[in-house]
């Protein structure tokens, strides 16, 4: 197998926990509107394809599509003021990161969110450690489309035979096969070891240490089949 010279890693679930800050938008958006809150577990299936679709998963089914797009707009606005309220890097993924690139491998981020939320999120909580943080923008098609996991490595000089993207959802899975690269699922985001399993993930891990043994150590040959 090729070595790992370029290791891309989803935001939301991923790097960061986002969920109670999300879930806390969702519902003040939905009260705005005297609709009926959400739970977290709810919030969890929900996300993944940007907040324009959380927003139309949140809402009672039926909801006419203008009183959706106030709806988001109250969304955006509620989350800009919470989105730090709880955020934070899970446990060991700062690690994680620092020893892939003092191994010499690039990383990068690639989010549904807002392009310059990516950005910033990326600056403040993983200050220096990416070579790239790329969200949805005008002019590339969001996840699960490969287009900006194809901008990172046209960027960095990655091929696909050495990149990796690692992600916690099924639309991770679905973005690693469009985009031609292997694929890391990590199971202590919002999807369960099922759900990726189910959307043709052969490696998922536990800890963020299990990355590093697959990327650094000797087992990276194995990878493919070998995490649990």
């Amino acid at each position: 197998m090729p070595q790992t010279t370029l290791a891309v890693f989803d935001m939301d679930g991923t790097i960061l926990d986002t969920l109670q800050d999300l879930t806390t938008g969702v519902n003040l958006a939905l009260a705005d509107f005297g609709m009926p809150a959400r739970g977290i577990d709810e919030v969890r299936q929900f996300v993944g394809n940007g907040a324009a679709k959380l927003i139309e998963r949140a809402v009672p089914e039926g909801t006419p599509e203008n009183v959706r797009k106030e709806v988001l707009k109250s969304f955006r606005e509620h989350y800009g003021r919470h989105s730090e309220d709880t955020t934070r890097p899970y446990d060991g993924v700062s690690e994680l990161i620092v020893a892939l690139r003092a191994a010499g491998i690039r990383t990068a981020v690639v989010s549904n969110k807002p392009d310059f939320a990516v950005r910033q999120l990326a600056e403040k909580y993983f200050h220096g450690l990416f070579d790239i943080a790329v969200g949805d923008a005008e002019g590339r098609e969001r996840k699960p489309a490969p287009d900006s996991v194809n901008e990172v490595m046209r960027r960095l000089s990655a091929s696909r035979e050495q990149t990796v993207y690692i992600g916690d959802s099924d639309v991770d899975a679905d973005t690693a096969r469009n985009a031609g690269v292997r694929f890391i699922g990590v199971e202590w985001g919002f999807r369960s070891r099922e759900v990726l399993a189910a959307h043709g993930a052969t490696v998922t891990v536990k800890t963020p240490k299990e990355i590093s043994d697959a990327l650094l150590g000797s087992g990276e040959g194995d990878s493919q089949g070998g995490a649990s």
